[in-house]
């Protein structure tokens, strides 16, 4: 019967610590946007407008795969610094995960960014994008779809800028890294 305790604690123990505790980057977007200092946006695939645009059969497929954006913004003042911080080492900490691999990095006008991805070379499944600012502070952008094609991606990318974009809606978004 003791034995029998220790083999039951023992598989209880493995079960427990086999369990992840690390936090997936659905689970931070949800629990930001209860946090007064993020503003949060979901944007439907259909915002983009991709529609008005001569796109090739490839593109259409990859803006067919394309569902919908989030977006996390995290506009940094001299009463939030500390939080800052925090958000941005835990959203570097979810990144630096076995789930994403890193596309490329960019220094900008605006601050530091990085574009990484999840899914294998063939399909992607989430394109996320992130970018801090010391002085500003950090946006968050979550593309998600069905079955990507990275190459298809940056021709739709390319395309898009030729798009009518509809920007209602992401008025506070542009207007949160002016000043």
């Amino acid at each position: 019967m003791k034995n029998l305790y220790w083999i039951f604690s023992l598989l209880l123990v493995i079960m427990v610590s086999s369990c992840s505790s690390r936090q997936s980057l659905q689970q931070y977007f949800v629990s930001s946007s209860e946090n007064p200092n993020f503003m949060s946006f979901d944007v439907p695939a259909s915002l983009l407008n991709m529609e008005k645009v001569n796109l090739s059969e490839a593109q259409e497929k990859t803006a067919s795969s394309l569902k919908k954006l989030n977006i996390l913004a995290f506009k940094k003042n001299e009463a939030n610094t500390a939080d800052y911080e925090v958000q941005k080492a835990t959203i570097k900490t979810i990144l630096k995960g076995d789930d994403f691999s890193e596309l490329m990095k960019m220094n900008t006008a605006y601050g530091k960014a990085t574009i990484q991805l999840k899914g294998d070379d063939d399909s992607i499944d989430e394109i996320v994008v992130y970018g801090d600012s010391d002085e500003k502070g950090l946006i968050l952008i979550r593309v998600l779809g069905n079955d990507m094609n990275p190459a298809s991606f940056v021709k739709l990318i390319k395309a898009m800028e030729k798009s009518e974009l509809k920007g209602e809606g992401l008025e506070q978004l542009g207007n949160l890294f002016k000043n």
